[in-house]
């Protein structure tokens, strides 16, 4: 007998990959806008967070759109985690495209291409479409053979006989040997719930009639509940896509019969650049869907990082992009004070930006955690780490902050787990800090060895 036992909850702790932000769960405010002091992932930068959850306000209310928010402050102070808050806070619906500064300089596309792919991510296409649908529990499931025209021993599907029920009653579809192809791709047997499209013939695995969900059942099934109304209806089915998405798929050739659109579709697709004639005639189509209230347009969030690694070139050409009709809500963050606007020689400016793009700019601004910020934030990042601190130990590392900076004390962490571990202790004390203090060398540090050790070179 095969033992199998119930898992309790909280008796299972599964592995979890942590990432730089897993702990950003929101922007932490309550009803009325205000942060709360620790709440979403968040410590302090009170000011930053209740600015955001105005920009999301508006971006959710569209108008926002067309706009956009600068983020700056030093390294380490959360500009990325407020990025990140806001697309916690827009929901997965509305698009979010990250990038960095650097990623644009591509060896396959003008950068300011790669600039304006981007921006086409980030705007969302909402399609809601009525079809006509045949929908409900399968029944009955036979394919009707027939002899091979071809001549030999093997049969044909003629047609395919499917009964489907729903909570008003059943109906039997007779339909095209195509469609059961699909059938069987889907992987559909007796007990499923199906929906069938009428003018295109694709099918639609939901799920299992909840009917057959009975305690001995051990597979690990989606169970969905009866459809109710009638087998045949018209259902409303939401689409989302990003311009980008439609920019692509109007690019991409119909490869005929002959032998170049054979080899094309062999040899590994190149990167091209989508021309400006075909994003104009695919703006046309979506204003035209618009206007007749088959889609709505999703302005999402376009999150620029290190925006003073774009050059002159990228900046206006992002001045313009910004003026279109059909634009994102830009994000931009920089850790830049006064500085040369990269691709000119002289010409300095607040956060490497040139004047006339700050001036179209909301900046909301980021600050340095004091002592107390920093305590709370290594106790939250060593508990998504499964770490366990002891108090004088988290101390010491707030100290080290202090002098030194935020991510460095965050990367001591899981090197002084595993220094715990080895010393056979369940806690990380201040002893294994000060190991891996030793051991790993923060940036002032590291530049005074090498300054000190010129002399013997």
């Amino acid at each position: 007998m095969v033992e199998i036992n119930e898992v309790k909850e909280g008796g299972h702790s599964r592995e979890h990959r942590t990432a730089t932000h897993t702990h950003i769960k929101g922007l932490g405010l309550d009803e009325y806008g205000a942060a709360k002091k620790i709440d979403g992932g968040f410590v302090g930068q009170n000011e930053a967070r209740e600015a955001c959850g105005i920009i999301v306000d508006l971006i959710k209310s569209k108008k926002m759109s067309g706009k956009a928010i600068l983020l700056a402050g030093g390294p380490g102070t959360g500009k990325t985690a407020l990025a990140l808050a806001i697309s916690q806070e827009l929901g997965p619906k509305v698009p979010f495209c990250p990038i960095v500064g650097s990623e644009l300089f591509s060896a396959e596309v003008k950068k300011t291409e790669a600039l304006m792919e981007n921006f086409r991510k980030a705007i969302g296409l909402r399609i809601k479409e009525t079809k006509e649908v045949y929908e409900g529990e399968v029944i009955d499931l036979t394919p009707e053979e027939a002899e091979n025209p071809l001549g030999g021993y093997g049969k044909t599907i003629n047609h395919v006989i499917v009964g489907l029920k729903t909570s008003k009653g059943t109906k039997s579809l007779k339909l095209d040997p195509s469609i059961y192809e699909s059938i069987q791709k889907e992987r559909v047997s007796i007990g499923d719930v199906i929906y069938i499209e009428a003018n295109t013939g694709s099918v639609k695995r939901v799920g299992r009639s909840d009917a057959y969900a009975t305690e001995f059942d051990l597979e690990a099934e989606e169970y969905v509940p009866l459809p109710k109304g009638d087998v045949h209806k018209k259902k409303e089915i939401v689409q989302d896509v990003t311009l980008h998405d439609l920019d692509i798929a109007n690019a991409r050739p119909q490869g005929g019969q002959d032998i170049l659109s054979m080899m094309g579709q062999l040899l590994k697709p190149r990167k091209t650049e989508i021309t400006e004639k075909l994003r104009t005639e695919v703006n046309k189509v979506v204003s035209k869907y618009i206007d007749q209230g088959v889609a709505e347009l999703v302005p999402g969030v376009l999150f620029i990082d290190e925006v003073n690694m774009l050059d002159i070139e990228c900046f206006t050409f992002l001045n313009r992009a910004l003026e279109s009709s059909i634009a994102p809500i830009v994000i931009l963050a920089s850790n830049k004070g006064m500085t040369t606007v990269r691709g000119t020689e002289d010409y300095k400016s607040p956060h490497g930006l040139p004047a006339d793009l700050i001036d179209r700019l909301l900046i909301v601004k980021t600050l340095p955690y004091n002592h107390e910020e920093i305590r709370t934030i290594v106790m939250k990042r060593a508990k998504i780490e499964s770490l366990l601190l002891t108090p004088q130990a988290l101390d010491r590392l707030a100290q080290i902050a202090m002098s030194t900076s935020l991510r460095y004390v965050l990367q001591l962490l899981s090197p002084a787990g595993i220094l715990a571990k080895v010393n056979g202790r369940s806690e990380i004390t201040v002893d294994e800090i000060e190991e891996c203090q030793v051991l790993f060398l923060d940036a002032r540090r590291s530049t005074k060895v090498l300054e000190d050790s010129k002399g013997y070179l």
